[in-house]
């Protein structure tokens, strides 16, 4: 396994770096902005003084009262070490400079090695051409002077970049109490505990986190619910089949002879097929209310109608009843074929069951407009209050006599909403019996319909 990454070291090392990096490049700017200004105004120092000298050799052959004024070569003036050339001889030099010039050229600032020695040497000529004169600085000491400033600033931002790097620790840390917070409310949870996370001072970035892991829990709650109802359901229904068939298997056990022993015996069987039908039933309606998308695809309605028409043929003509098919040739629609079949079979099986002798039930599919099944019967239909209680687990019609687990309606509720439509019961205006309608929602994709 990967090994883990603490979000808030990984967090703090990047602020750290960051500020870092930032703190090289700025030293580094720094530097080079104060090493330019010292060159300018060292620069400035050295023309200074080469004008002050100007002026003094000048003054020593004119008279005092006629001495011109020292030009301004730059803004910056202090003295410094000199040379003052005539004719290609040394005349004058301060006590610091060397004795062979400081520059090989009479105008403008120059680099030059003397003697192993860096020099910044301005030069230029005085009030005559055979005049030149020298002011050079050495670059060790240019050095000396950056070097100087620069640890002071240094030093200083060194000592400041430790403490900004505590405050930084300090401020992250605190930026994610909430997380912190969210992770021991987390960790401080029962397992059946799902009610909504509520941080009062978190962060709006956490605020999707936290979304989420509320629709998480409201969708765990779903799933526990509807297996909490599953497991109910199951024990509910199972225990009248169960006990039937074992009551069946006592009296075959008990009976003495053949004919008695034969009833309970077919009568344990009918038993088995109504657990075996109930258990397919609960778990056909698990899947669905788990929330599984089935896959549809282009499906004849049609088609799966008279295929379940046929498969109950036979249980309509023990009962002397006729099943009516009014559809066109074919009609195709989006649909999962097993879940179709599911729910035919359960509105045109219940209308079989609960119907009397020598009834009349018609399956419809119009031809055109959205998928409409709707299947009408002759029987005696529900009355109001039984029609209001339709879709209750387990509820069944008073009145009715024939088996059943009343969670057809449920399965065949659930599979019509996966299909976009939904369940609608009301007498029927044809057979004065009940109608069950399997009607398009308004607000269902018409591509899953047409």
């Amino acid at each position: 396994m990967a090994t883990r990454q603490s979000l808030q070291r990984r967090v703090l090392w990047m602020v750290l770096g960051a500020v870092a990096a930032v703190w090289l490049v700025t030293a580094v700017i720094v530097w080079r902005e104060v090493q330019h200004e010292l060159d300018e105004l060292l620069d400035g120092h050295l023309a200074q003084a080469a004008a002050l000298l100007v002026v003094q050799q000048s003054g020593e052959s004119i008279e005092h009262d006629s001495t011109p004024d020292a030009p301004t070569l730059h803004r910056y003036a202090p003295k410094v070490v000199f040379q003052v050339w005539h004719e290609g001889v040394l005349v004058r030099r301060s006590a610091q400079a060397p004795l062979s010039p400081l520059a090989d050229h009479d105008h403008g600032y120059s680099a030059q090695v003397i003697d192993g020695q860096r020099w910044r040497v301005f030069s230029t000529r005085g009030d005559t051409s055979d005049v030149v004169v020298h002011v050079g600085e050495s670059v060790s000491a240019r050095t000396h002077i950056l070097t100087s400033a620069m640890r002071s600033m240094l030093t200083a931002l060194g000592l400041a970049l430790p403490m900004l790097a505590l405050l930084i620790w300090w401020a992250v840390r605190r930026g994610m109490t909430p997380l912190a917070e969210l992770a021991r409310t987390l960790k401080g949870r029962h397992a059946e505990e799902l009610a909504p996370i509520e941080l009062a001072h978190a962060p709006t970035e956490m605020t999707p986190a936290i979304e989420a892991l509320n629709a998480l829990f409201v969708r765990i709650e779903g799933l526990l619910a509807s297996e909490r109802r599953f497991t109910a359901d199951a024990a509910h229904e199972l225990r009248t089949p169960v006990s039937a068939i074992r009551t069946q298997a006592q009296v075959a056990l008990m009976s003495t002879t053949d004919e008695p022993r034969q009833h309970a015996l077919q009568a344990t069987m009918a038993g088995c097929d109504r657990a075996a039908r109930l258990i397919d039933q609960l778990l056909m309606l698990a899947r669905l209310e788990a929330g599984d998308a089935p896959p549809l695809q282009t499906t004849d309605w049609v088609r799966l109608t008279r295929t379940v028409i046929a498969d109950l043929a036979d249980k309509a003509l023990d009962k002397a009843q006729t099943i009516e098919l009014d559809a066109p040739a074919q009609r195709q629609a989006m649909g999962n074929e097993p879940l179709l079949m599911a729910l035919i079979r359960n509105l045109v099986d219940n209308a079989i069951r609960y119907c009397p002798e020598q009834a009349h039930i018609i399956v419809h599919i119009p031809a055109e407009g959205l998928i409409q099944l709707t299947v009408d019967d002759s029987g005696p239909g529900m009355t109001e209050a039984d029609l209001r209680r339709l879709g209750e687990r387990f509820f069944r019609a008073s009145g009715h006599v024939a088996s059943g687990s009343g969670l057809g309606w449920s399965i065949a509720t659930r599979i019509a909403k996966v299909h976009g439509c939904q369940l609608l019961a009301q007498r029927s205006d044809t057979l004065k019996g009940l109608q069950v309608a399997v009607v398009a929602r308004s607000d269902a994709p018409s591509s899953a319909l047409q």
